[in-house]
């Protein structure tokens, strides 16, 4: 049974920073894409951001430049790092890992974003 460890979500004011983990018990994780997506409320799930074995990282246009992610491979971790952040990103933030044939979901984390 994979087990995904989320943490690092809570509340901020507006031009505050967070920072998430993803802690997954995966054998190979190395290999595989690891992502974030965020639902908001009355909304549909979307991605923010992702990052291949290799280390190639994709962003949504929206979090671009004030979103970092990130993966320690020997830690089976994977982090978001959020800046700046704004009223709008308030959300729970779900990780997610795939290769071929396999996809995992973590439990989701909550931020809120507000003053």
């Amino acid at each position: 049974q994979v087990q995904f460890v989320e943490s690092g979500g809570g509340l901020v004011q507006p031009g505050g920073s967070l920072r998430l983990s993803c802690a997954a018990s995966l054998s190979r994780f190395s290999i595989y894409v690891l992502g974030w997506y965020r639902q908001a409320p009355g909304k549909q799930r979307e991605l923010v951001a992702t990052i291949t074995g290799g280390g190639t990282t994709s962003y949504a246009d929206s979090v671009k430049g004030r979103f970092t992610i990130s993966r320690d491979n020997a830690k089976n971790t994977v982090y978001l790092q959020m800046n700046s952040l704004r009223p709008e990103d308030t959300a729970v933030y779900y990780c997610n890992a795939r290769r071929p044939l396999s996809e995992w979901w973590g439990q989701g984390t909550q931020v809120t974003v507000s003053s």
